[in-house]
């Protein structure tokens, strides 16, 4: 069950939000939202690359509370910085569930 609601906040939850909030933009706006899935590179720098058990946040580097702050500056700036912003945000928040279900 953990896994489908994770894959569903990474992938389905980002449709929603651009249907609901974007409505003009939707498809360019969830095309961004997916590409924010790429701060998930940094995993590649630990070892093991992927360990079900372990919490991204506050491990990767793309993932600790310094780049949070970062990414809630770019809420502050137009588009598409404010989308990106979001959907970095959404991604950390996707992934601190995933943490809490653990």
């Amino acid at each position: 069950m953990q896994s489908l609601i994770h894959y569903f906040l990474h992938f389905g939850f980002p449709l929603v939000i651009a249907l609901v909030f974007f409505k003009n933009d939707w498809k360019k706006t969830y095309l961004i939202l997916l590409a924010t899935m790429l701060v998930d590179l940094d995993h590649l720098f630990a070892n093991p690359i992927f360990d079900p058990g372990r919490c991204s946040i506050n491990f990767h580097f793309l993932h600790t509370y310094y780049a949070m702050g970062f990414y809630v500056v770019l809420l502050f700036f137009k588009k598409p910085f404010r989308i990106i912003g979001i959907g970095l945000l959404f991604h950390m928040l996707t992934d601190y569930i995933d943490c809490l279900m653990m």
